[in-house]
């Protein structure tokens, strides 16, 4: 084996005291109680980093247990290595070196006396190899037996296991596809579309939808890499794609006293690259009979393999209702806490009971749909890439929105952290609620707005589009909705010509104060020679390319501006040095953050999207006017990385004549691979970076002649 150090760190007093602080908040969901006389765990292991190394921790201290972290180097500051008790270097920033390394884990345990370990998701969470070696070595694993993960955990083995537990299932093949040539053949014995998806694992990994050979070719090929490369299991299955429909699943509890039931459905139709973006609980789909129905084949499977602890049960579900298994997952899911909100069930809690031995306090009639609850994750993504491509860098300035009632925000980063390349882009899971879904919808609008977060690309543009979207407000949603909606892919919020007079009155309030408070002497003891400030302001607001003369003044309450003969009174009781600008125009309220202010440039994020608003004034639009306009540089015939990541291959060469839409590369970020095509025919100029290379956001890779 080879060598390595343990590091030690104990956690921070002060520190951790204002994170328990946002764990006590997000404990008053919770309606089960914790019985302090009740046996437990002394100590716990999270064999897992971020934002579900965090939310784990929460819970154990909520029911006194201690926590050991591990960290890789990329995550020797990270956030769950402060907060934990203790904290445990595990190896270099690779997950393969580090959070995959079960020997080194194992060591760990031993090293800290620790007594169970719960996995969080994703990493080790649902290696049934893994849970084996923890049940050899005397200690718990909090989540179900090696057994059950592996039946569960390999989707041809869980559908034939559904099939017997008279589970509904999906047509298709119940075999391991040997190649691409056999993918292309079963393809075409289902009929087109199909889904060709990963035997191992999930969260959208080595799943690609073929309509017709050539795609079933592409498809076998980088899923199988991908699958490779994500759960070391290159193992393959053909179904048939169902078109349209929504992905609904059930949350699942089990003890090992024979006690089972579920925890009412989330929605999770909105996705993108198959993976979860929006989820909601419960589904506005469902009728009572259906969630029945659902729940009682989700428990029927659960039994079928003396299933303990949480697991979650996704299923397919069409538009008269008929539901189909897709696939089980043997763990605590990313979305657990929108189930949280409307049961009152702490998720984390009951798997550490459950895996003490205790039985489970709850039943069936005891658990409620209590409200609406919506989850918004979070991504390091540009979303005007593909709908959302990483992105990586330093949190520069990072203000969760946990001040508005009725917020609960899950992360693992705070002001100062890296987003990394080595792992999931994801910053948090956003999650509101309220009494029904309306108000949970207004306070997610809410949350979003009031968001800060700067140094990185995000998705809430993203997000903010979809929660106010009429067709997601009306609950006509599929897997399919943003490809429908969004066709030609995401391109921002589109401007009224109300908001552009809004976004343009709100640039020029700020522009005036800016230079107001340029032109201001210290004390004021200097006699100008002309008045500092004019009476009125005359200036030119450019919004989307759109030139809207404005005239601005300001009195002791507000600033008043005139674009096109309409009047907009702003108040004027904000400081431009604030991340969140709560403006109120016309008697509206309206929410705006000022990214920057660069010369007359001033970008403003509103409702999600950031325009960049160009204020001038008059005279200098006037000569605006004047100034040539800048040739645009034609770029085509260069491929250049759109993301930050490794080069897994290069299919061309210098020389080779390349067709217009010809795979050229393959990049891996945060474990996925994408493809990257040819813009148009010629031939390669020159190749600029070799396989297993990494590469940066924007990196020239090769070009054209």
């Amino acid at each position: 084996m080879a060598s390595y150090r343990f590091n030690l760190v104990k956690r921070v007093p002060q520190f951790s005291s204002s994170l328990y602080r946002i764990a006590r908040r997000c404990c008053s969901i919770y309606t089960t109680p914790v019985d302090t006389n009740e046996p437990t765990f002394d100590k716990i292991l999270i064999a897992n980093r971020g934002e579900i190394a965090c939310r784990v921790m929460q819970t154990c201290k909520r029911m006194g247990i201690k926590t050991v972290a591990i960290f890789s180097e990329a995550d020797r500051h990270a956030l769950h290595a402060q907060m934990a008790d203790e904290a445990m270097y595990v190896g270099p920033a690779p997950s393969n070196q580090s959070y995959l390394v079960m020997d080194r884990i194992m060591d760990i345990i031993q090293k800290t006396g620790a007594q169970a370990v719960h996995p969080g998701y994703g990493f080790l969470s649902e290696n049934k190899e893994f849970a084996k070696k923890l049940a050899d070595e005397g200690v718990a694993f909090i989540g179900p037996p090696s057994g059950a993960i592996q039946a569960m955990g390999d989707k041809i083995e869980s559908k034939l296991l559904a099939k017997d537990a008279k589970v509904n299932v999906i047509p298709g093949f119940d075999g391991v596809v040997k190649d691409a040539d056999e993918a292309v053949q079963i393809a075409n014995d289902i009929g087109y579309p199909v889904m060709i998806k990963a035997s191992a694992g999930g969260g959208g990994k080595g799943m690609r939808i073929a309509w017709n050979d050539q795609e079933a070719r592409d498809g076998f090929r980088l899923s199988s890499q991908e699958a490779a490369s994500s759960f070391g299991d290159d193992r393959l299955l053909i179904e048939k794609f169902i078109d349209n429909p929504r992905h609904i699943e059930m949350q699942v509890l089990a003890d090992s006293h024979g006690n089972a039931l579920y925890l009412n459905e989330r929605e999770c139709s909105i996705q993108r690259r198959n993976q979860k973006v929006v989820e909601e609980a419960p589904s506005i789909f469902l009728d009572p009979d259906t969630r029945r129905a659902m729940g009682e084949q989700a428990v029927a499977l659960a039994r079928a393999v003396d299933y303990t602890s949480a697991g979650t049960v996704e299923f397919l579900v069409d538009s008269q209702k008929n539901f189909y298994f897709l696939e089980m997952n043997t763990r605590l899911q990313v979305e657990h806490p929108i189930t949280e909100c409307i049961t009152g069930v702490d998720i984390v809690q009951q798997m550490i009971r459950v895996a003490k031995g205790h039985e489970l306090t709850i039943k069936q009639s005891d658990i409620p749909i209590r409200g609406w609850a919506v989850e918004c994750r979070v991504y390091a993504e540009d979303p005007y890439k593909s709908f959302g491509l990483p992105s990586i860098g330093w949190l520069s300035r990072y203000q969760e929105p946990t001040h508005l009632p009725k917020v609960r925000c899950d992360s693992g980063i705070q002001e100062g952290s890296e987003i990394s390349m080595y792992y999931d882009p994801m910053i948090s899971k956003l999650v509101t609620y309220g009494d029904n879904r309306e108000e949970a919808l207004q306070n997610m609008c809410r949350a979003l707005d009031n968001y800060v977060i700067r140094g990185v690309t995000h998705n809430i543009p993203l997000l903010q589009e979809i929660i106010a979207h009429p067709r997601f407000v009306s609950g006509d949603i599929n897997t399919k909705f943003l490809y429908e909606e969004y066709p030609d892919g995401f391109q921002g919020r589109q401007l009224s010509d109300t908001e552009q007079k809004e976004v343009a009155a709100m640039a020029a309030c700020i522009y005036l104060r800016d230079q107001v408070r340029a032109g201001a002497f210290k004390n004021g003891n200097r006699m100008p020679l002309q008045p500092v400030n004019p009476a009125a302001w005359d200036i030119t607001a450019i919004v989307q390319g759109q030139e809207m003369p404005a005239t601005v003044t300001e009195n002791k309450e507000n600033f008043t501006v005139t674009i096109d003969g309409q009047t907009l009174t702003v108040n004027n009781d904000w400081s431009i040095a604030a991340a969140v600008l709560d403006a109120t125009i016309n008697g509206q309220q309206n929410t705006f953050q000022c990214i920057s202010r660069k010369g007359d440039e001033i970008k403003l994020q509103y409702k999600g999207t950031v325009f960049k608003v160009e204020v001038l004034p008059k005279k200098a639009t006037d000569y605006s006017h004047l100034m040539p306009e800048k040739p645009k540089v034609e770029a085509s015939g260069e491929v250049r990385s759109p993301m930050a990541g490794s080069l897994v291959s290069i299919s061309v060469q210098p020389g080779q004549d390349v067709a217009i839409g010809q795979e050229v590369c393959v990049i891996e970020a945060m474990k996925m691979q994408n493809s990257l095509t040819a813009d148009r025919s010629g031939k390669v100029k020159a190749v600029h970076f070799e396989t297993g290379t990494n590469v940066s956001e924007d990196d020239l890779i090769l070009e054209l002649e």
